[in-house]
């Protein structure tokens, strides 16, 4: 197998075969940030008229998100890796797949995907696009695998310039196989609703008038969703609620913390929600605590719905967050500071109103699934003329 030849990003792009064959292969098809980007593209693809797969490395049962896959038009299969530890003949079973199934293209999400996948697409001699979507550094020997698989890409994304910056200092991949792809939303799907924010309400609980702040992601170490519930006890009573979506291995400390600090009755931990969209709107600000990100679908998302966004200062969100105009940036870890920007959205509500138009005015402009589907048939397009002009 040889490895390494490069595209020129900047070469002239042909048409795109009236239909690709693509594969999304992800490491399972749960829900989460990477897999949520793969089905929107998935989404976009199929309505374009290719035929796409999601091809997912986890054993049965299918991830919440396969039947999502399927109510897109994309099929969705399994290639299961057999072994917790490096299962080397799933490189060759995937090979297989993609050639039985004549892909012309297969787009790895993150690194294990990365590893399995780029390879596996150069035995089957066809174009391999990799997406990274935050920076999941790994072990010494997971990174050396990594850059070795790298060397089978034809194109490798960064969803921000954070993250690119991170791959290129690390050596992940050659720089003129790099390039910048942000990540896109459904728009339509993410816009203020009155009737969705009275609802929520009243099935929480949770008084009209009363200022809500609220939190959405699963609740891992890294998003630190205890400095957010640390951050936010001197604002909560009856009138002032902190409302959490989400679930993850830190829910039952989280809910801890919460009666520890005596603040449970005001706080919300709602567990695994699908209704984000209608959850947004029952909020008045958006919070984002982590301490590592990419580029999070649910800042746009929040944007999206107009509201004001208070963000760890981390990864891709100060490319999406402009300070004091669509949201307020804090140094990562910062609990003072994100205390202090909460506040001053809870009592100037008119502040909380104008940055949250102004969010949803850069959303609109620079987050559209559209806008993403366009780059990636473009970068696509690149890729296969290369190829076709190599042979």
């Amino acid at each position: 197998m040889r490895c390494g030849s490069s595209p020129s990003h900047g070469a002239p792009e042909g048409p795109l075969k009236p239909v690709l064959q693509i594969a999304h292969l992800l490491s399972s098809l749960e829900l989460g940030g990477q897999e949520r980007v793969a089905l929107d593209l998935a989404a976009g693809q199929v309505r374009a008229g290719h035929r796409v797969t999601a091809v997912s490395l986890a054993p049965a049962p299918d991830g919440r998100l396969a039947s999502e896959f399927r109510a897109a038009g994309a099929e969705v299969v399994r290639v299961e890796r057999r072994r917790q530890g490096a299962d080397p003949a799933l490189v060759l079973r995937l090979a297989r797949w993609l050639g039985a199934n004549q892909a012309d293209l297969v787009h790895t999400h993150n690194r294990m995907a990365l590893m399995y996948g780029a390879p596996a697409g150069r035995l089957a001699r066809i174009a391999v696009v990799h997406t990274k979507h935050g920076r999941n550094p790994g072990t010494a020997m997971q990174l050396a695998a990594a850059r070795l698989a790298a060397r089978c890409v034809d194109a490798f994304v960064a969803v921000s310039h954070e993250t690119a910056l991170f791959a290129r200092g690390r050596g992940e991949v050659a720089e003129s196989r790099l390039s910048v792809i942000p990540n896109g939303i459904e728009l339509g799907r993410f816009h203020p609703d009155p009737s969705a924010r009275d609802r929520v309400r009243a099935e929480l609980g949770i008084a009209p008038g009363a200022w809500v702040v609220g939190t959405v992601g699963r609740l891992s170490p890294e998003k630190n969703q205890a400095l957010l519930v640390r951050a936010v006890v001197p604002l909560l009573d009856d009138r002032h609620r902190l409302l959490v979506a989400g679930d993850g291995p830190l829910l039952p400390a989280l809910t801890a913390l919460s009666t520890g600090l005596g603040i449970a009755p005001f706080v919300h931990l709602l567990g695994d929600r699908r209704d984000v969209p209608e959850l947004l709107n029952a909020l008045d600000a958006f919070a984002l605590s982590s301490d590592s990100e990419g580029l999070p679908l649910v800042i746009p998302e929040a944007m999206a719905t107009g509201l004001p966004v208070v963000a760890t200062r981390v990864g891709g969100v100060p490319d999406v967050l402009e300070d004091g105009r669509t949201g307020f940036l804090v140094p990562s870890g910062d609990e003072a500071g994100l205390r202090d920007r909460l506040v001053r959205l809870r009592d100037d509500r008119a502040l909380g109103l104008a940055i949250g138009a102004a969010a949803r005015d850069a959303a609109q402009a620079r987050f559209s699934a559209e806008r993403m589907l366009r780059d990636y048939l473009d970068l696509y397009a690149r890729v296969l003329s290369h190829r076709d002009r190599s042979r």
